[in-house]
């Protein structure tokens, strides 16, 4: 048998090779082509047998409940259904018998909702408390096979990446498609349509139970591994992982479905409105969504035949998304404050503010998403200023979200007056006070600016500390008087407290004769 071509001389040549004909921009990845390919473990996974999956419905649903509000419903489903999905495929585990398999159908599920309800972050959550893997992909961005576009395959071998190469773990995982009402077709036999109901198709093939080659064409390494394999064992062993047992959920917006579900609700009825269905009505009509809207909607009878399970997450108002963010795990509220905990500051909201927030987020249109959008415009100047100040503790006021430029340049000038006082305090044991309308004379002459108002004070009070020890002060009203005329007023104040002394001398000295 001929010698196995040495790894790096193979990378050299491909690399060569792939310079000549793309020019010097294209290089091979790093990595050793004489190892095991990406995302495949060849130390052997969990055996089925050996899958404990002990989670019930109710303990899944109280687990959402800690981190989701107001989606109570379909937390309902997805917390059941789920849960019979892992049971049901540990139960077919222990058992190996073909009478398992008649009715089996997998509980894929359909999540109905508006953009940030909370589709994404209810799944995640799943995956993460389960411990499967978990991946997700916009239907958008996939086309069929041997079309220009993503391949639906590239989610399962995502999947075995994400499981660290373990096959046997990725067969157990969730993959998450968005956005999939943005593939339904409308019925013509040409043009964008072709592409959506053949990605339908795709995705159908995957749903079911079929195998999916870990090495693709496209993938250079893997065809490198699979030659040098070759060249070794003299043969390649074709590397698969099988997606009966994957967990598929797919969600959308589903705009204009409504209007579809009151159409057969209301056929033959008289008095029928051609008004569009939006709000409240439109999440009730939802509710009541059946096959043949799906498939009127531009799905294919089959491959709504393989979600057999649908919830309807619904629109957050701002009250809900006030609960959103005062709930102790809002990933929002948990995130800035994380982010400011960084750089040694501590952060609080009061619940005027959330509230406020809450009401922004809403008037944006996109849900909950809008929540971190506000946030973070009203917080980036304060996270931009604090770390370079001595503040380390922030709370956050109604006022604050309403005109958070001017609060921050308030904030900054405040503690500009309180960090001059303390050091001017630490060098000279003297208290300066600063009068209301000192700080609204300062506040004019620097604009707000912590620095330009540093830069006054020190320029007016430099000759104070000495000359407030001369007349014997502890302590200072600094006036607007002051600040515009210094030196006159540092000069009254030497005066009068030299004469004031002088006179309590002349009048110990009358005593003592």
């Amino acid at each position: 048998m001929a010698k196995p071509p040495n790894p790096e001389k193979v990378r050299e040549e491909i690399a060569e090779f792939l310079r000549k004909k793309y020019g010097d921009d294209v290089a091979i990845a790093e990595g050793d082509l004489g190892s095991p390919h990406e995302g495949v473990h060849t130390a052997p996974g969990p055996a089925e047998e050996e899958i404990d999956f002990d989670l019930k419905p109710t303990e899944l649903e109280a687990f959402l409940k800690e981190y989701v509000v107001h989606q109570d419903a379909a937390i309902e489903i997805l917390a059941t259904k789920i849960c019979t999905h892992f049971h049901r495929c540990k139960y077919e585990s222990q058992r190996h018998s073909d009478e398992l398999d008649l009715g089996r159908i997998k509980s894929n599920i359909l999540m109905i909702g508006p953009t940030g309800v909370g589709k994404t972050y209810i799944v995640k959550l799943i995956a993460k408390r389960l411990g499967v893997p978990f991946v997700k992909g916009d239907a958008t961005k996939f086309s069929e096979t041997g079309y220009v576009g993503g391949d639906v395959e590239d989610l399962v071998r995502d999947l075995v990446r994400e499981a660290k190469g373990d096959t046997k773990l990725a067969e157990y995982g969730i993959i998450y498609v968005d956005e999939i009402d943005k593939i339904a077709s409308s019925g013509t036999t040409w043009g964008p349509d072709v592409s959506r109901s053949g990605v339908q198709r795709a995705l159908l093939k995957l749903m079911e139970d079929t195998d999916v080659d870990l090495r693709v064409p496209h993938d250079l390494a893997a065809q490198m591994e699979a030659v040098i394999e070759t060249q070794r064992t003299g043969k390649a062993e074709r590397k698969k992982v099988n997606t009966r047992n994957m967990l598929f959920v797919v969600s959308g917006a589903f705009s204009g479905l409504a209007e579809i579900i009151r159409r057969r609700i209301t056929r033959g009825s008289m008095g029928f409105g051609s008004e569009p269905v939006s709000g409240r009505d439109a999440e009730a009509l939802v509710k009541r969504v059946a096959t043949a809207d799906l498939v009127e909607y531009g799905f294919e009878s089959e491959f709504v035949g393989r979600l057999p399970v649908i919830a309807q997450l619904g629109e957050l108002d701002e009250r809900a998304l006030y609960d959103v963010l005062k709930n102790p795990n809002s990933a929002v509220v948990q995130g800035k404050e994380r982010d400011f905990a960084a750089y040694g500051i501590k952060l609080e909201f009061t619940d005027d503010a959330l509230l406020e927030i809450a009401r922004r987020a809403h008037k944006t249109g996109i849900g909950a998403r809008g929540l971190l959008t506000v946030t973070e415009q009203v917080l980036i100047r304060f996270e931009k200023l604090l770390p370079t100040s001595t503040i380390r503790e922030l709370t956050v006021t109604r006022e604050m979200v309403e005109n958070p430029y001017e609060k921050v340049a308030e904030l900054f000038f405040e503690q500009s007056l309180r960090d001059f006082q303390r050091q001017f305090l630490e060098s000279s044991g003297i208290t300066l006070e600063f009068p209301t309308e000192s700080q609204t004379w300062l506040r004019e002459k620097s604009g707000g600016d912590p620095q330009k108002t540093t830069e006054i004070l020190r320029a007016a009070l430099k000759n104070y500390e000495y000359g407030l020890k001369l007349a014997n002060r502890t302590s200072l009203k600094v006036t607007p008087e002051i600040l515009l005329n210094p030196e006159k007023y540092l000069d009254e104040i030497i005066k009068t407290a030299y004469v004031a002394r002088e006179r309590g001398a002349a009048k110990g000295s009358s005593e003592v004769v």
